[in-house]
């Protein structure tokens, strides 16, 4: 038996995030905060490449370890089977438009960086409920984790500052909707 690569998007996107938080406890404290946390509103910088680089890069930023385990237990448990129904290269693209849509937003609307992959991992727990999507048809799975998942962030959002971005888990939940509807899976591979 070998060990197989067999999602390189999320896998690669892991051991990415992995080495960004090892950098940053080991050698380089202030990498997250300078290199990895999307801007807060008035922070962003149309001249400086850090703050472009930031609206993506964010997602591979983490306050600690913790944050990173619990955001990558949800993005390894579900991303492996996302990216076999839809390929590693759409896989790429809808982490790095949800990294974009959460990374503009808090530019433009909050008051703090914003460091994480929870947006990323709230995409694929809504995208995951398309799974078995027909043209024509909801999945009564994709209403259930919409009221479960997102209708708790809506309810969280308006309480007491906890120093989660809840808009970022809305606004993943959003683009994993989003791209259910609209991306088609590629053909499923003939098993003899």
């Amino acid at each position: 038996m070998i060990i197989k690569y067999n999602a390189p998007a999320i896998l690669s996107f892991a051991f990415f995030s992995v080495a960004v938080m090892a950098v940053t406890n080991f050698f380089w404290p202030t990498l997250v905060m300078e290199w990895f946390a999307a801007p807060a509103r008035g922070q962003f910088s149309a001249t400086d490449a850090r703050s472009w680089v930031s609206l993506f890069s964010h997602i591979s930023g983490h306050a600690d370890w913790t944050h990173l385990f619990s955001n990558f237990a949800i993005i390894l448990l579900v991303g492996p089977m996302l990216e076999e129904i839809y390929g590693s290269p759409v896989m790429l693209v809808m982490i790095l438009a949800t990294a974009a849509a959460t990374g503009v937003l808090n530019a433009l609307f909050f008051p703090s960086p914003m460091i994480g992959a929870s947006s990323v991992a709230f995409m694929l727990i809504l995208l995951a409920s398309f799974t078995n999507f027909s043209k024509g048809e909801i999945p009564l799975t994709f209403i259930l984790i919409l009221a479960m998942y997102l209708g708790i962030e809506i309810v969280r959002s308006f309480g007491p500052g906890s120093g989660v971005a809840h808009f970022a888990h809305i606004a993943g939940g959003f683009c994993g909707s989003l791209f259910g509807f609209f991306f088609q899976p590629k053909k499923p591979k003939q098993r003899y």
